[in-house]
């Protein structure tokens, strides 16, 4: 399987917030995962350094994750875990009170993907030239959307945007959105943090990702290169892995 994760702090910040990676567990089934961390002096980094951390550790030593059942279960396990952890060290430590961090993070079978998801990071599916979100943005303009009180349109700009209403670390308990979905077509699939998904259209996600023999590297340089482009005023984070339908295709 192709993979790439890439992360950079854009053009304004100072340093970057975002954390993640791409590991294998003992079975040799993938987890993707990106964090965006929020909250005091460099909080952020500790809240989102740490997620992935512990998620990193925990994965590499599981198996018999290949089902969606168990990949729901284990995600739903130990996203509660890493949330506590975090709650109880930023009580303990006064320089980290009010870090939290989004995460979004898959588990890919050999035809399925489970995801999980608190935040406003994002989770995309890209095949037959469409760009399909995976994840709904936990944020206070979402709501309004749903409600039928704004339009997708004026979410775009609205002063409240950057609102989220859930994030690992930040209350004692969390509620994780879980999703399992089948696929049969080959694509790719692209987690991503909102300096990306602010700035770098659904549809400009399908031209890059489409552009013939072009590494997989490559692709996600420019996803990020867009981003800065446009203005980069946030931490650009990128994981994207290839979906291939069968294990060695020819030609």
């Amino acid at each position: 399987m192709l993979k790439v994760f890439l992360t950079d702090k854009g053009r304004v910040r100072s340093h970057n917030e975002d954390n993640g990676g791409i590991f294998v567990n003992k079975d040799g089934t993938v987890l993707a995962v990106v964090c965006d961390g929020m909250g005091g002096h460099q909080a952020g980094d500790v809240a989102s350094e740490k997620a992935v951390s512990h998620i990193k550790a925990m994965w590499e030593e599981s198996e018999n994750v290949s089902s969606p059942e168990p990949a729901e279960v284990w995600f739903k396990t130990y996203i509660n875990h890493i949330n506590q952890h975090l709650f109880e060290h930023a009580n303990k430590h006064k320089e980290c009170q009010g870090m939290g961090t989004t995460i979004v993070a898959a588990i890919l079978g050999d035809s399925f993907i489970t995801i999980a998801h608190v935040g406003d990071s994002r989770i995309y599916l890209i095949t037959n030239g469409e760009a399909k979100q995976l994840t709904e943005d936990q944020t206070f303009v979402n709501e309004l959307v749903k409600s039928g009180q704004i339009s997708k349109e004026d979410a775009e700009h609205h002063p409240r945007k950057n609102v989220i209403l859930q994030a690992l670390g930040t209350e004692n308990t969390v509620k994780v959105d879980l999703k399992t979905i089948t696929y049969d077509d080959a694509g790719y699939l692209l987690l991503c943090s909102d300096g990306l998904s602010n700035k770098v259209y659904a549809t400009e996600l399908v031209d890059v990702l489409a552009k013939g023999k072009a590494p997989l590297s490559a692709k996600a340089k420019e996803l990020i290169d867009r981003a800065n482009q446009y203005g980069g005023e946030d931490n650009i984070t990128v994981a994207i892995l290839e979906l291939s339908v069968t294990e060695d295709e020819s030609g």
